[in-house]
């Protein structure tokens, strides 16, 4: 029966905001303005971070993986949210849903791993100043960057096809206005309840254990910051950790709850506001919240200009 549903089912209807045809022409506007933003704001942090030789160090390295990250997981779905908003049709392909479904999990995997990898950069920073530089070498960084990306699709490999292969009986209507993995629990006509244990499994290893090593890392960067003397060397690490942990606190606030209640356990309205919010305010607000409002990074704007200036003034 699994499979003979999957072979005959061609697309899915993505009801959205559907019944609130007001609400879809707002969240238009909105979200549309939201995306250029983001694409705008991330792509700026790659390009300085790349160009200004000044921001060479891990941190800037993780944050460009963060940016990067930002700009793939709201592409794999705003477009075709907008394109829905926009018009009567909602329609969309099996194959896209199952590539939309793998991108949201792969990427949101990615994203766990990696702020607890930049987390570690920071314990390091702060704990054993004097040998970041070489803790933190370039082949290390790289390697904790392709573990974070391999694990984060390994991930999904895992969970997409379980979700996917349910038994739908013909339905094809998803309450949701992307292909998300409890939304699309929700159209089983079978019992998933050991679908849903295996997700929480895998959600337990790749959402919770990420938070568990942030938070003990946190643990001792408290304790080493109360221990600095200087007022100004305080207020620095206290700066760089207070960004971190906003961003950590914006991610695991939404990402949790997705995960971890899937199927019909969760609230389906409040599901999609929240799932609205992590895959356009957070990528949004990331470069805000984390670079933007940096003093290396303003500078390293402020050189990249005023070269481009100079040389068209030559």
């Amino acid at each position: 029966m699994g499979g003979s549903n999957g072979s005959t089912q061609t697309h899915f209807i993505l009801l959205g905001f559907s019944d609130r045809p007001h609400l879809e022409r707002i969240l238009f506007v909105v979200i549309l303005i939201a995306y250029l933003l983001t694409l705008v704001g991330n792509t700026t942090i790659i390009l300085v971070s790349r160009l200004d030789p000044h921001l060479c160090t891990p941190m800037y390295f993780f944050l460009t993986h963060l940016s990067f990250l930002d700009l793939s997981f709201t592409t794999s779905s705003i477009p075709q949210l907008l394109y829905n908003l926009n018009g009567r049709d909602k329609t969309i392909s099996y194959m896209g849903c199952a590539i939309q479904l793998f991108l949201f999990l792969g990427l949101g995997g990615v994203e766990c791993l990696l702020l607890a990898v930049m987390a570690y950069d920071r314990f390091v920073a702060i704990c054993k100043p004097l040998h970041y530089m070489v803790i933190m070498n370039p082949r290390l960084c790289r390697g904790l960057a392709s573990v974070a990306w391999g694990c984060g699709v390994a991930n999904s490999l895992a969970m997409s096809p379980v979700t996917l292969r349910l038994p739908r009986c013909g339905r094809h209507k998803v309450d949701h206005f992307l292909c998300e993995m409890p939304a699309l629990i929700r159209t089983a006509c079978v019992s998933t309840v050991a679908v849903e244990g295996t997700v929480f499994v895998l959600a337990v290893g790749v959402v919770l254990s990420p938070l568990v090593f942030i938070l003990l890392s946190y643990s001792y960067i408290v304790r080493a910051v109360l221990q600095i003397r200087s007022a100004p060397g305080r207020q620095k690490a206290v700066s760089t950790c207070g960004s971190h942990l906003t961003v950590v606190s914006l991610f695991y606030g939404n990402i949790i709850y997705m995960y971890m209640q899937p199927g019909a356990s969760s609230s389906q309205d409040q599901g999609k506001f929240l799932t609205l919010f992590y895959n356009i305010v957070t990528p949004l607000l990331n470069p805000l919240i984390y670079t933007l409002r940096n003093r290396e990074v303003k500078g390293a704007l402020g050189r990249l200009l005023l070269g481009k200036r100079e040389l068209g003034k030559e």
